[in-house]
């Protein structure tokens, strides 16, 4: 066997991902076995018709070359695995559904997981391993950084910054900025499910509501 491909996460995101794994490597007349990489298991079984491993017996694999996408929602995990798997030689495995829909000029960094029906228009960059759930979108000239997550049903809109770790909640509008003053999601925020941004979220807070305003600590 030359090559093997893992979803690293056996529980729900991992086994959502999973179909979209296998319509992947049908696009590219790949036979390749695709596996399933969870820590806790002790024995090889199986989950949802493909073999599930921890993941010293994932390394033990007879391949020549492995690829794995990080099917893990929290992005703390996701960079840390990262890192182990590139001290291994593993290789991050992009994916995407076979009705992503992307326009013009996209840059997209290697272990993104695209699920389908989610739209990435024109003029954009983004980061290693990022994930966008069902019926997401980026709209023009964003840049996004590692390990951002979008929850289902995202708005995405143009000239909007997103830093690294942040987490997009499911159907969060986030209002577009200008050429000259994009909108800025810091680093490590939280916008709440439904929240609609108007303006700049500071790095590390936690945002909600329509208008999104800060959530206090009490």
């Amino acid at each position: 066997m030359t090559k093997l491909y893992a979803i690293y996460g056996a529980s729900g995101c991992g086994r959502s991902l999973i179909p979209v794994a296998r319509q992947q490597l049908l696009r590219e007349n790949n036979n390749a076995e695709i596996v399933f990489i969870d820590d806790a298991l002790t024995e090889i079984t199986l989950v949802n018709g493909h073999r599930a491993m921890n993941y010293q017996q994932f390394l033990s694999q007879p391949a020549a070359h492995k690829y794995v996408q990080i099917a893990i929602a929290n992005s703390a995990i996701r960079e840390k695995i990262a890192n182990k798997l590139a001290q291994d030689n593993v290789f991050l495995w992009s994916i995407s559904a076979d009705n992503v829909i992307f326009m013009d000029n996209i840059d997209i960094a290697e272990g993104a997981a695209l699920s389908p029906f989610v739209t990435v228009t024109s003029n954009i960059q983004i980061g290693k391993c990022f994930h966008a759930n069902l019926y997401s979108y980026v709209e023009h000239d964003c840049i996004i950084g590692d390990y951002v997550t979008f929850a289902p049903g995202v708005k995405c809109n143009g000239n909007i910054h997103i830093e690294d770790h942040a987490y997009i909640g499911t159907g969060a509008v986030i209002k577009q900025g200008t050429p000259d003053k994009p909108l800025v999601i810091g680093k490590g925020a939280v916008v709440g499910m439904g929240a609609v941004v108007t303006k700049s979220v500071p790095a590390g807070v936690t945002v909600v509501g329509n208008p999104a305003r800060i959530l206090e600590k009490k």
